[in-house]
């Protein structure tokens, strides 16, 4: 009787310390994601994680970090999610990713790559990346010559397109030179650089040269400034094509891009995931399978231009 009695309340110790340690348990112990990007992509991202059950704060915490377009200040920034021991980092733009995969071979990586991950040596391959790195391909890059077929269906007799971009990305400009050859379409390097942009200069220098319209190369230093963009192409009566359509819904003509929203949802998913166990390297690569098009006609009436009724009926969204 008193062997029975002693293991019932050796037992009732236990338990009692199990719920102790159990409401002790520290706060580290919570999933914590790094995330370097803009504060617009980490609402998409949070609002993902919502979908997967996650809730920031109580079982999961986010340490976002936006290096403001200035590329120099991403490797402190890396440096300083590594130190806080996250336990997946979420990246987006190419600075950022190879600043990640430099600095770690074991946390985790989820890009959302804008580049051929695969042609800029950031994984192995899309169906088995390797190493740490995985995450989602938005194909961007590959969409420069749609975007101009689809300016000069708007722009009729185009032959002269101004290309604003940001001189530190010397990739960006060049995506666009074979899609123009292709076009019969003359190219006008409109460069810029942070972290303060000459964007009168810029516009000054296209009206100068003529263009019939601007392409907007979007990247981490010129999607601070989609507002100011979109008000001077239409002071100077310029059309624009974007890359992303945040910049269509502040002003900006149109765009013709994946989705920003669904992509960093998709970042969520793969978080999820890989905090379940699944190893960054067996996570195969996405590629975006729907693409948007979307056109402002209240732009398009400040401009004083037309959109065609064959090129309305394509669009997947039209702000009015």
């Amino acid at each position: 009787m008193k062997r029975k009695i002693m293991v019932l309340t050796l037992g009732a110790i236990l338990l009692a310390l199990g719920h102790h340690a159990e409401a002790q348990q520290p706060a580290g112990k919570i999933p914590r994601i790094g995330f370097l990007s803009s504060g617009r992509e980490r609402d998409a991202f949070r609002q993902g994680l919502q979908e997967l059950g996650y809730s920031e704060g109580k079982n999961i915490l986010i340490e976002h970090r936006d290096h403001e377009g200035i590329n120099e200040r991403v490797p402190s920034l890396v440096a300083e999610l590594i130190q806080l021991k996250v336990d997946v980092m979420v990246v987006s733009a190419l600075p950022s990713i190879r600043a990640a995969k430099q600095a770690t071979k074991t946390i985790p990586i989820v890009m959302v790559a804008t580049q051929d991950p695969v042609a800029f040596g950031l994984i192995d391959n899309l169906a088995r990346p390797g190493g740490n790195i995985t995450g989602l391909s938005r194909l961007t890059r590959e969409l420069s010559g749609k975007r101009l077929e689809l300016t000069k269906e708007v722009v009729p007799g185009m032959s002269h397109v101004g290309v604003l971009w940001n001189a530190d990305r010397s990739t960006a400009f060049k995506e666009y030179e074979a899609p123009a050859r292709a076009l019969n379409t003359k190219l006008q390097s409109l460069a810029v650089r942070g972290p303060n942009p000459d964007f009168d200069g810029a516009f000054q220098a296209a009206v100068k040269s003529r263009v019939h319209a601007l392409v907007i190369i979007r990247d981490s230093l010129l999607s601070l400034y989609p507002k100011r963009i979109a008000d001077l192409a239409i002071k100077h009566r310029l059309p624009t094509m974007h890359e992303g359509v945040a910049d269509v819904e502040v002003g900006g003509l149109m765009s013709y891009s994946t989705s920003d929203t669904e992509s960093f949802k998709r970042a969520a998913v793969y978080v999820d995931k890989i905090l379940k166990g699944t190893k960054p390297a067996d996570l195969p690569v996405e590629q975006p399978t729907k693409f948007e098009f979307v056109i402002n006609l209240k732009t398009a009436k400040a401009l004083n231009l037309t959109i065609p009724q064959s090129v309305l009926f394509r669009a997947d969204k039209v702000i009015k």
